[in-house]
């Protein structure tokens, strides 16, 4: 099976790099480094206070490599959030840390900056490495990390199950920093000798419960038997059961400990439920996606099944749609995520698969077409909304026999799901319908909205 490969940064530093627009090389200019980098677009949406908390520290703060900072600045990262002011310099100390932080706030920063800062480029070794729960997850944290250190000559590599083993090995008999990888075939690379850790000194477990679980027990305590005794660890999650707890006893040297789960759901998501028969929620997707402003939506099935059938009904009605689950060749999955993740489609169906960390700041509207059954899940569903403080709307379909659920979970996360009102004010989840700053504010950019598309679906 064909694999998708990441995939590294170009091997020239800063210093030896020349700007079409510039006589001399970034670096030689120590006052105006800044003003050549090549920043996105002003993200000028509001955001809550769940990433606007913050001390007021700035990224320089953090006596980071100036070629880092070049990265973090062109990846668009401006200031650092609360999870990231919280972590990056305890983290920079080489202590351990346990963070719990919600989702979408800013946690894959908070792990990235510091550990491509420690990494020593010069060493043909694997110096840390990242473990994540799922093959999206994974293609998307080493995009980020790939970004990230673009002008420091990280090599990143990341590998997961579902994909061709011949094309790792290949990948490992060239230079590699940094590896992110899903646990099963981290581990199988490691039994196998193809990943040597012994100079493997940092480890990120990101979703940290969802890896501790039953799915992958005893993987991690092997993977970290690979590594030398005076390694790092950081774990970061949004909920922490007590698998989680009973790892950090074993495996943790007097861990920093970070919560800022202060309340569990993000301040920015809206949470409704509309009351429905079985046989009507088809019908009323359709009037939600006739009255909700959709930049783009996640429905989420308890099933595989159910995700293909929705799929079909919702292409017969005549709207774009993707669907993505589990059981789905791994080549085209990785097809679907990249698609959906550029905005070729408005619609995305799916199982449980996509609620951990994908961020795809796109996504105003969360549908939960089945209601699930664990607080935890729900939790990570309607996260997809809302990213790093934007707002966004979660809808419920709720039957009969999902009334207990809704009130436990409720009760269970310490929030309000509230019956969906006729008109849903589009402040709540349309970028273009809050208040904006001035246009000419004090970095003298133009406001950048998001993508919405057209008032309502295009059919």
């Amino acid at each position: 099976m064909a694999s998708v490969k990441v995939e590294q940064n170009s091997t020239n530093h800063v210093t030896n790099q020349m700007r079409p627009d510039s006589k001399k090389p970034v670096m030689n200019d120590d006052t105006g480094w800044k003003a050549q980098l090549q920043r996105p677009p002003k993200d000028m949406r509001m955001q809550t206070t769940d990433v606007t908390d913050t001390k007021g520290n700035e990224f320089e703060d953090y006596c980071l490599r100036r070629e880092l900072l070049m990265g973090i600045f062109e990846k668009g990262w401006e200031k650092p959030s609360p999870i990231q002011e919280a972590s990056i310099p305890i983290a920079q100390t080489g202590r351990d840390i346990l963070a719990r932080a919600k989702n979408g706030t800013g946690k894959t920063g908070a792990y990235c900056i510091p550990i491509l800062d420690r990494i020593d480029t010069s060493k043909n070794v694997v110096q840390a490495l990242i473990i994540v729960p799922t093959r999206e997850l994974a293609l998307q944290t080493s995009q980020i990390c790939i970004e990230v250190s673009k002008h420091i000559g990280c090599r990143v590599m990341v590998t997961t199950g579902g994909t061709n083993l011949r094309d790792d090995i290949m990948r490992l008999t060239e230079k590699v920093h940094l590896i992110i990888a899903t646990p099963g075939r981290i581990l199988d690379l490691m039994n196998k000798n193809l990943v040597h850790a012994d100079h493997c000194k940092m480890l990120v477990l990101d979703e940290a419960d969802k890896l501790l679980s039953q799915d992958f027990k005893g993987m991690l305590d092997a993977i970290i038997a690979h590594l030398p005794h005076d390694r790092q660890i950081l774990l970061y999650s949004a909920t922490f059961p007590l698998t989680v707890e009973q790892f950090m006893r074993k495996h943790l040297n007097n861990p920093y400990e970070i919560n800022l789960m202060d309340e569990l759901t993000l301040k920015g998501v809206s949470q409704y439920y509309a009351f429905v028969q079985e046989k009507q929620k088809v019908h009323c997707l359709n009037t939600l996606f006739s009255k909700l402003q959709i930049n783009q939506s996640i429905i989420f099935c308890n099933s595989t099944q159910r995700v293909e059938l929705l799929a079909k009904k919702i292409t017969e009605l005549g709207y774009s749609c993707f669907y993505i689950h589990a059981k789905m060749v791994q080549q085209h999955r990785n097809r679907v995520f990249h698609d959906f993740r550029q905005g070729l489609c408005r619609n995305l169906v799916c199982s449980d698969l996509f609620t951990r960390g994908i961020d795809i700041q796109a996504v105003n509207v969360v549908i939960n077409f089945d209601f699930p059954k664990h607080a935890e899940t729900y939790l990570h569903r309607i996260g997809r909304s809302g990213r790093y403080g934007h707002m966004g709307v979660a809808v419920n379909l709720i039957t009969y026999d999902d009334r207990f659920a809704m009130h436990r979970i409720e009760q269970e996360l310490g929030t309000e799901i509230k019956p969906i009102p006729k008109v849903i004010d589009k402040a709540l989840y349309v970028a273009e319908y809050q208040t904006m700053p001035d246009d000419d504010d004090e970095d003298g950019e133009v406001p950048h909205k998001s993508q919405s598309g057209a008032n309502n679906q295009s059919k």
